[in-house]
């Protein structure tokens, strides 16, 4: 800020705080009364100098454009179990022009950063696929437009959207970034969501991840390629990858085995799921040192979409964005870019047909059965998934592991 507009902001926090919902000008004053009282308040128990919260908070004014905002004495939106809308098939996530688009132009940046990717490899042991994938997935490998400005977006979330805490604590990450030299103020750009640079960190992440691979003394994810790749692998080793795995294999799940087997919490040798019937759908067999470690079953769609075996490094994958769907996307891409393979072999079925509330009500009558789904939230997590195929095979039914609407009327 200014030293005029500090000044103003700081005589601001000395103002009571409005009671009731307020018009924007009135909004705007008590978001510079915020910052100049208790975020400033806050940043300097941790270090923050005033030098870096001006130059942070210069201009800096809330963002009205950005979503999930709740402004000063209005109600957060409340979740509409009964009217959410109808979910979206997950073969629409996996559009295949756009995957072979980010896989060509992958294979392409792949061989112009080869030397520096075997290297990441070398230090981090995430092969060069998975990094570039995620390169792709997160900012088009660089190329997207960052055109918010951090502060303000992270400002703005802090003070008035739906998770306030969460986009605080990365606000006083973003000032430990300008405080420690990383980057100014000004040049801190991110996404509507205050994700930053190449591989969309947030600011906590960067703290955590960043590193400076190129050797200048500077952690950029914006304009380094280098540091913006090893800053990735970083991350996945530091969540677990495990060096020498692959993250899973698409397979075929015969009829008699069933589906209600999946979930992190049921690992067993790969050998054994083969042993079971299971093999992969290009009919190659398991490499050799993947038969003798553990992998998971995945069913996303239940029977009515493409199966897995999948590895640790796949839970590692969903560090990065806790999505199946987003863990399989980038396993997928990753996989075209190193061997020129394509679609999952399965298609998916249309089971983009239930309402949340549909499968809140069958999650309460599992759990009234003695069931456990997870959280009762009307998602068909893997929990939810296996506790209906548990019920179908107990019911008399061909488990299918997937709500559907003829499951209504029987599941109650």
């Amino acid at each position: 800020m200014s030293k005029l507009t500090w000044a103003l902001a700081a005589l601001l926090a000395l103002l009571p705080p409005a009671a009731t919902a307020a018009s924007r000008a009135e909004v705007e004053v008590q978001f510079q009364r915020w910052i100049a009282g208790d975020i400033a308040a806050e940043a300097k128990r941790n270090g923050i100098s005033d030098t870096t919260l001006k130059a942070a908070f210069n201009s800096v004014s809330l963002d009205w454009e950005l979503p999930d905002l709740v402004p000063p004495g209005s109600t957060p939106p409340r979740q509409q179990d009964q009217s959410q809308a109808e979910f979206s098939s997950p073969g629409a996530y996996f559009a295949e022009n756009r995957l072979q688009g980010l896989a060509a132009t992958g294979r392409s940046l792949s061989a112009q950063h080869a030397a520096t990717l075997r290297s990441i490899e070398a230090t981090y042991g995430v092969p060069g696929e998975i990094v570039v994938a995620i390169w792709g997935r997160e900012s088009g490998f660089g190329r997207a437009k960052l055109p918010h400005p951090a502060i303000e977006v992270l400002a703005t979330k802090a003070f008035m959207s739906t998770r306030k805490e969460m986009f605080r604590s990365e606000l006083i990450a973003a000032l430990h970034m300008i405080e420690g030299g990383d980057i100014s103020a000004a040049q801190m750009m991110g996404s509507w969501a205050g994700a930053l640079g190449q591989p969309q960190f947030l600011p906590s992440s960067y703290l955590k991840y960043a590193v400076d691979f190129d050797g200048d003394g500077r952690r950029d994810i914006w304009n380094s390629v280098p540091d913006s790749l090893a800053s990735i692998a970083n991350y996945l080793a530091q969540e677990g990858w495990q060096r020498g795995r692959d993250w899973g294999f698409e397979v075929d799940i015969p009829a008699g085995v069933s589906c209600a087997q999946e979930g992190p919490d049921l690992a067993k040798p790969i050998s054994a799921w083969a042993s079971s019937g299971i093999g992969r759908v290009s009919g190659r067999p398991f490499p050799d040192q993947e038969l003798r470690a553990d992998g998971m079953m995945l069913v996303p769609a239940g029977r009515h979409g493409p199966e897995f075996i999948v590895t640790p490094n796949f839970y590692v994958i969903k560090q990065y964005n806790n999505s199946d769907l987003y863990a399989l996307f980038i396993g997928n891409l990753a996989d075209r870019i190193a061997y020129g393979s394509g679609a999952f072999q399965a298609t998916w079925g249309n089971v983009g047909k239930m309402l949340r509330s549909d499968v809140l009500a069958m999650q309460k009558a599992l759990v009234a059965q003695g069931y456990d789904v997870g959280t009762v939230d009307g998602l068909a997590g893997y929990k939810t998934r296996r506790s209906l195929g548990d019920w179908q095979a107990k019911s008399g039914l061909q488990p299918t592991c997937f709500p559907d609407a003829s499951l209504k009327a029987r599941l109650k």
